[in-house]
């Protein structure tokens, strides 16, 4: 990840909030907040995903002028196997899991940076498309005190080749 720094901001919150349809009023109300446990606005749960939008080489943004594999099937004419994105490889690839373990509330006002750090990898044998390459990744998020406020940890799962379009009897 190369983004430098992630500045919360309670805009970023509210938007944040509205965008998955959670209208929880710690989100975005100050004056509820305060009576709450956490004393003031908090981000929701998956916030600190937005700060790939931080990160100038983000694989999932698209860039004007380039060709770009969206999240449809061939939306933009790219073919697998020709840079496009699923996994690589002859096989396709999905996001699998995504896990946040917060050590203390995300609030306005932090600037969070991120560390990418290699995960595990197993693998498991597929009925259809051979082997499933499983694959975690692990952020680490510290606040501008360098203290850790999220651990992030998602798992990615790419096939040995492409899945047998068959069905089986």
């Amino acid at each position: 990840m190369a983004m430098k720094t992630f500045p919360v901001e309670a805009s970023h919150i509210l938007m944040f909030a509205r965008s998955v349809g959670d209208d929880n009023a710690v989100y975005a109300d100050a004056d509820y907040a305060a009576k709450t446990e956490a004393g003031s606005i908090i981000a929701p749960p998956t916030f600190a995903q937005a700060s790939a939008q931080f990160d100038p080489d983000y694989v999932l943004r698209p860039r004007p002028g380039k060709p770009w594999f969206g999240s449809g099937k061939n939306p933009s004419g790219i073919v697998r196997g020709e840079g496009g994105g699923g996994g690589g490889g002859n096989g396709g690839g999905l996001h699998a899991e995504q896990h946040f373990e917060y050590h203390r509330h995300l609030k306005p006002g932090d600037v969070l940076t991120a560390t990418s750090l290699p995960g595990k990898t197993w693998e498991k044998e597929g009925r259809r498309s051979g082997k499933l390459i499983f694959s975690e990744s692990v952020t680490e998020y510290r606040d501008q005190n360098g203290e850790l406020v999220i651990t992030a940890r998602g798992v990615g799962v790419r096939t040995e080749r492409p899945v047998d379009q068959k069905q089986e009897a």
